[in-house]
């Protein structure tokens, strides 16, 4: 990863981010306790101040948000440096998470559950928590990609040699929310593995605001990555389905992947006119279908990010940006098809079929009383419609310039206002041109245009098993065999004299190899050898990765001498499951549902009834012990029932198909 002590424009952008989580934090504490206090109190002197202090705390926590929402429209850091007038882009900030320290727990259960030395692993554990601390700044390039990736497939080696799915093994993941600056808490790998997908995500977004947009393979590389950074947030979206985060949750992604694809398609635009757009027919009208696609996909956006539950969460400058833009590309879909009507008349020589049908192919409608064919050979036709056109791009202009003067985040991107300045006084200017004296007779209306695009944008699903990663905790056996899934017994020594190629019993399997077809009065048997144990060494040598050959081939050494080997016996693996959970919803469906799983047996009442309302965050000292989580987002609903039936949360643990 990069210096984390380094002074670039994104560090001081993640070191803000993670000041104004712990920030975020104290004040949500503060407003927990107080909700308590004032559930708890009857002294109406002492709600008074409780709701005072109330009124204070949700303050303070708008102005962090609005903060926390600067950060995230911070688009100069990103960008190319030799970018000069270009819209800018919107990148994802990473999430930020603390240290989690797996040494005391891998190294228990090493010991305990695969009877090892568990120091003979410090090593393997320390690159662990080296790769983990890495992936906290990665490099914003490829490399970076491939070092996420890595620990998102070590990830899930280590949850199947290290957490079983019918105990907790005390390890708590804690990762902010990217816009809320809200922590989530679990002791669940699976939290882990969707936030670092969300990162690689992220990642993507920068690579691609990072790139040099005055270039052709610039260009290529921007929209390569914007569709990479859709697939990867799309495959957590359907991989991940009850996340306790708002920006993991389902609806959050949904409106991400849409951004980041209208992102490309805007990409797509800048390519086609880099090398400069012809002032001809065909061309301008191919330019209007394009440039009026942009403006559907961020009207597109627009409309999904002020839906609820995104509306709240999502940043505000967000959703006014792509309102601009989708202004803007209007204006710029109609400036075209006006330049086409007001400089390009019927020549001899042209072909009226194709220009007739191509100039059809824009218009949804056409005005009541022209055709396409009469407008393109009637001169004061030609010119009212191409006005028309040109006043429809000043308002969509006008628009796109009020709207960025009312958001204050945006008014201080200088990039943006002039963009929007310098179309907008084209399209003045192009009008300017135009004859004036029959504007009071024109009473046509500009249709509305088709869009249309030659290059279709689609998300690229992540080629996760491209990179390739070497199990850390390899020497631990196959990992078929040797899961936290599986137990054992403890290794079992067994001493035996064979005669020369009788050793009583034959071998099967591959990695590693089991005994097979025992006979019952060998020695081996009677030295407590069982049909169907492991062979694990030879020797003193591990033997976990070896087949049939090498381990018969061990023993063949051996020659008359007494063979020593240890073996395994597999146990009965339907251990009891821990049978209680509660599930928090937020009152929008299970999105935001928060499992929260039981460390030890509940003992409360089952008759006593819920509380009216839970406070945002439970940080009581009571529920730590009742959940894994110190996270309830955000309340439980009023009234909500008793669940009758006890079901198992770690019955979803072991895919990952869902969070909990």
């Amino acid at each position: 990863g990069c210096n984390p002590l380094a002074e670039t424009g994104r560090s001081k952008l993640q070191n803000q981010r993670a000041a104004l989580n712990q920030q975020i934090l104290r004040a949500v504490r503060m407003r927990a306790g107080a909700e308590n206090l004032l559930r708890a109190t009857t002294n109406n002197k002492v709600r008074e101040q409780v709701l005072l202090e109330l009124s204070f705390v949700n303050s303070d926590l708008q102005i962090l948000k609005e903060e926390l929402e600067g950060l995230n429209i911070s688009v100069e850091v990103y960008r190319n440096s030799e970018e000069t007038f270009s819209i800018p882009l919107v990148p994802l900030g990473l999430k930020e998470t603390k240290e989690v320290d797996f040494t005391l727990p891998l190294k228990d259960f090493i010991l305990e559950h695969y009877s090892e030395d568990s120091s003979e692993y410090e090593d393997e554990i320390a690159d662990l928590m080296d790769l983990r601390q890495a992936c906290r700044t990665p490099s914003r390039d490829e490399a970076g990609i491939e070092m996420l990736i890595s620990y998102f497939l070590q990830l899930g080696y280590v949850e199947n040699r290290f957490f079983p799915p019918t105990r907790h093994m005390g390890v708590l993941f804690t990762w902010y929310d990217s816009f809320t600056g809200v922590p989530v808490c679990q002791p669940n790998l699976l939290l882990e593995k969707a936030s670092i997908l969300f990162n690689i995500g992220a990642l993507y977004t920068q690579i691609g605001t990072r790139c040099n947009r005055q270039t052709q393979a610039g260009l290529e590389n921007a929209v390569d990555a914007f569709q990479r950074a859709a697939g990867v947030l799309s495959y957590l979206k359907e991989t991940f389905t009850h996340t306790p985060s708002y920006d993991m949750s389902p609806a959050m992604l949904n409106v991400l992947v849409k951004m980041m694809l209208a992102q490309a398609q805007e990409c797509v635009f800048e390519q086609i006119g880099l090398p400069g757009i012809r002032n001809e027919f065909f061309t301008l009208v191919k330019m209007t279908q394009e440039v009026a696609k942009v403006g559907e996909v961020y009207m597109l956006v627009n409309t999904a990010m002020n839906q609820e539950p995104v509306k709240e969460n999502i940043p505000y400058s967000w959703s006014k940006l792509a309102q601009i833009k989708s202004d803007h590309y209007k204006a710029l879909a109609h400036y075209f098809i006006a330049t086409i009507l007001c400089d390009h008349e019927l020549q001899l020589g042209d072909d009226e079929d194709q220009q007739e049908k191509a100039l059809s192919q824009v218009y949804d409608y056409v005005p009541e009383g022209l055709m396409v064919l009469t407008v393109l050979k009637d001169k004061v036709q030609r010119k009212q419609l191409g006005k028309a056109h040109l006043r429809k791009a000043i308002i969509y202009h006008e628009e796109a310039l009020r709207v960025c003067g009312l958001c204050k985040k945006l008014r201080n991107i200088d990039v943006l206002q002039e963009v929007l300045t310098a179309a907008h006084k084209r399209s003045l200017l192009k009008y300017a041109q135009q004859e004036t004296e029959d504007d009071f007779l024109s009473l046509i209306q500009a249709p509305d245009i088709l869009p249309k695009t030659e290059h279709k944008i689609e998300t690229i699903a992540p080629q996760l098993s491209k990179v390739k990663v070497k199990d850390f905790f390899h020497r631990l056996g196959p990992l078929t065999v040797f899961s936290a899934k599986q137990r054992w017994t403890a290794p079992r020594t067994i001493n035996i004299h064979h005669k020369a190629g009788d050793l009583g019993f034959s071998l099967k399997g591959g990695s590693p190899v089991q005994i097979y077809c025992l006979d019952p009065t060998c020695s081996a048997a009677l030295m407590g050898l069982r049909e169907g144990d492991y062979i694990v060494s030879v020797g003193g040598m591990d033997c976990k990765w070896l087949g049939v050959n090498e381990v018969l081939e061990k023993f063949r050494k051996v020659g008359e001498q007494p063979i020593e080997f240890e073996v395994i016996s597999c146990q009965d693996t339907t251990a009891s499951v821990h049978s209680k959970s509660a599930t928090y919803s937020v009152g929008m469906q299970k999105t935001y549902s928060l499992i929260c799983l039981a460390m030890e047996e509940d003992k409360i009442d089952q008759t006593k009834k819920a509380p009216l309302k839970l406070p945002f965050l439970s940080w009581g000292t009571k529920n730590r012990q009742k959940a894994a989580s110190t996270l309830c987002l955000p309340s439980a609903v009023a009234g909500s029932s008793q669940v009758k039936k006890k079901l198992s949360p770690f019955t979803l643990l072991n895919t990952e198909s869902s969070l909990y």
